[in-house]
């Protein structure tokens, strides 16, 4: 049975108190206790910004993505001037819900009464509103939500106070700038929901130790443990990087491609952007999962990837890809398998946090950005 959440709040200090060289995995009540989803979604995914894709999937005038961000139900849509905008995703009539999934709209009309906006959310018309004499038009549009681009990644968030996506990852736009990331174009894109807690996938993101086991069957040969580097992680971001061998040709940079050099053009980074944006980013091909909770035991994922434009010339692009998502679609199954048991094992009133290797680095930074997060919630609750 899970702990309450005062608990796993105090759990997760004291476990975060600790040097890295004595750190352990997170408590297990952290990831198990519905109330400190609740803790995560007021402080975490309310306050910080959230990514709903690639901006080239929305690259004609009304073109949309919807997602519920912390309950809140939300759309990123190609208004008709070119411009990203992020709306609130009810109707103002009756508050029904408007748009789902992905897709493109001349405009938005509401399935519950056809009240029909614009796209850019003011309202075009309302059927049978006439004798209403307090009814006007033009007194309702969309709730305007907060929604930025960042080298070709767009987010959205709730807080007007969170600082610009750009100046929060500066950092990793200067360390990555010869990959040229705004220009990979996203080829796929799915969703997924696994029964595990947001956090076990994305620390499973976050450290390759488990690749020679886990993925023995796809990629675990192809990286060694001796190269992978896991420098400390940053307030809003942490990574790590790993070389890649020759024997998977679309990971390594295109002979055209002068920005890289030496080991720079086999190397990945392994980028998770807090809370939940994690990207794989190869001198070739990039991935990526968006992930949000639902609840302690499932978690919602944003899956896409594609490839460098570097290599939209080569006649042998496309079938590579399509190798490559075949690759990525099996990883997919066995990240699935481990993180899943994982969850199950966290369940379990015999679990324990083991020592982390030094190759986890990542996730005690991951952990400290929780705690940090969370008391930084509840010291402005406080005072407010």
């Amino acid at each position: 049975m899970a702990k309450d959440h005062v608990d796993a709040v105090e759990a997760l200090r004291e476990s975060v108190s600790r040097p890295f060289e004595q750190a352990r995995a997170m408590p297990t009540e952290v990831y198990t206790s519905p109330a400190f989803v609740e803790e995560e979604l007021a402080h975490i995914f309310r306050k910080d910004w959230y990514c709903v894709g690639r901006s080239d999937a929305l690259a004609d005038t009304g073109d949309y993505v919807t997602c519920d961000l912390a309950g809140q139900p939300i759309v990123v849509m190609r208004d008709a001037s070119g411009a990203l905008r992020g709306l609130s995703n009810v109707c103002l009539h009756r508050m029904s819900t408007l748009l789902e999934g992905r897709g493109n709209t001349k405009r938005i009309v509401c399935p519950y009464h056809a009240w029909t906006y614009n796209l850019d959310g003011t309202l075009r018309g309302a059927p049978a509103m006439t004798q209403n004499s307090g009814f006007c038009k033009e007194a309702y549009a969309l709730p305007e939500i907060r929604c930025e681009e960042w080298l070709g990644w767009v987010f959205v968030c709730l807080d007007p106070a969170a600082p610009p996506v750009a100046e929060q990852l500066a950092e990793v736009g200067a360390m990555i700038a010869g990959y040229g990331m705004t220009n990979y174009a996203e080829t796929f894109y799915e969703e997924h929901v696994w029964d595990t807690n947001w956090k076990v996938l994305a620390e499973n993101f976050m450290e390759s130790y488990h690749l020679p086991v886990c993925h023995a069957g796809t990629i675990g040969g192809l990286s060694k443990l001796e190269d992978m580097i896991c420098p400390p992680g940053r307030d809003a971001f942490n990574y790590h990087t790993i070389l890649k061998d020759d024997s998977l040709a679309i990971a390594m940079a295109h002979p055209s491609n002068d920005r890289l050099q030496g080991n720079e053009r086999r190397t990945t980074f392994l980028l998770a952007l807090y809370p939940s944006l994690m990207i794989t980013l190869t001198p070739g091909y990039f991935w990526y999962l968006s992930l949000h909770p639902k609840g302690p035991g499932q978690v919602h994922i944003r899956f896409g990837g594609g490839m460098s434009n570097d290599y939209a010339d080569d006649a042998d692009a496309q079938d590579n890809f399509v190798k490559l998502k075949a690759l990525l679609d099996d990883v997919n199954v066995e990240d699935r398998g481990c993180t899943e048991k994982v969850f199950r094992g966290l369940c379990s009133d015999l679990a324990v946090p083991g020592h982390l290797s030094h190759l986890e680095r990542p996730n005690y930074d991951f952990a400290k950005y929780l705690m940090a997060k969370i008391d930084a919630g509840r010291a402005k609750g406080r005072a407010q």
